[in-house]
Formats: C-alpha cells, structure tokens, sequence
C-alpha cells in the first residue's frame, strides 16, 4: 500500500538523517508516522503511530551515527565515570531543553558538581542557557555523581545525556 512506510524506508530514513547530520526528521503517511531523532553516537526509530501493531510493541532501531562537529564523542569528554561501567539502576539526566550547558554560575566559579560528589534531589547539576534565560537543571535522586558527559559551554539538545548518577 502507498501509505505505508516499509522497513527499507526507514533504513533510508535513518541514512538521510546520518548523511545530513541533522538532530530530527518526523515523516507521515497515512495512519503510519516515524520519528527518527539522532543523540550522541545514535540514531533511534521510534514509530509513533503505527497501523495494524499493537499500540505497546516498541520498534527501535540504533545505528552508530557519523561523528559531526556539533556532537561530541565520550572520549573527548572530561571526567567520565570513576567506575568502569554502568550500574543497571543508573539513572541519566538529560536536557529537558536545547541551549548552552554551562556547568557553573559564572566564570571562574566552582562547578555545581565533580564525579563523585554525592547530591540530594533538589541539588543544582547545571545551568542551560535557553533563549536568555538561565535555567537550574537539578539532580531528581540523590546519589554519587559518577560521569560527567557534557563539556562546559557547549550546545546540548533536548534529551542528550548530562550526568550519571548511581541512587544512594
């Protein structure tokens, strides 16, 4: 059928999205939508309306992304984990919005958190800049602070990973 997206349309979808390094394209036909959004080193599929699938089946496909100039690979990134590897109950913090991370108040400040300091929900992570306005993104559990993925001052889009932090 002609309003149906197929899987080889998607897999061109996805190719379209890496090659033109763009952050998101959302495409619909009829009652079948696809979003494909690229994070760091990423590329997810998340159908959002499907025909004919039950409405809980998640379909994602990932795929590495071509490292572009606005994404930033985790080994170049400072103070990453002081652990080897991630724990299963993790939690990440993402951006809530799109803007500049700046990870203190001003220049020559303190940062609001190290790896292995220990916060309290409630505790200021970092600030995003968003349209001129500052914007306290706090920690939702208390626990370690164990990775710090973001480097200072560098755009963030909504939903990339910030900090890592193992609950207390």
């Amino acid at each position: 059928m002609a309003n149906e997206i197929s899987n080889e349309d998607i897999r061109e979808f996805v190719r379209l999205c890496v090659d033109s390094q763009v952050a998101e394209i959302e495409v619909q036909r009829g009652d079948n939508r696809v979003r494909i959004r690229r994070t760091l080193e990423t590329v997810q599929v998340q159908p959002l309306l499907t025909h004919g699938a039950p409405a809980g089946s998640p379909m994602t496909d990932q795929q590495p992304a071509g490292s572009s100039a606005a994404t930033h690979p985790p080994a170049a990134l400072p103070q990453q984990g002081v652990q080897s590897g991630p724990a299963a109950n993790d939690v990440i913090v993402k951006s809530p919005i799109v803007g500049t991370y700046y990870d203190q108040a001003k220049p020559g400040d303190p940062p609001f958190v190290k790896v292995g300091d220990v916060v309290d929900a409630g505790h200021v992570l970092c600030i995003i800049e968003s349209m001129k306005l500052m914007n306290e993104i706090e920690s939702e559990v208390s626990g370690t602070v164990v990775a710090k993925l973001m480097e200072n001052n560098r755009p963030v889009e909504y939903g990339e990973a910030l900090f890592t932090i193992r609950p207390r």
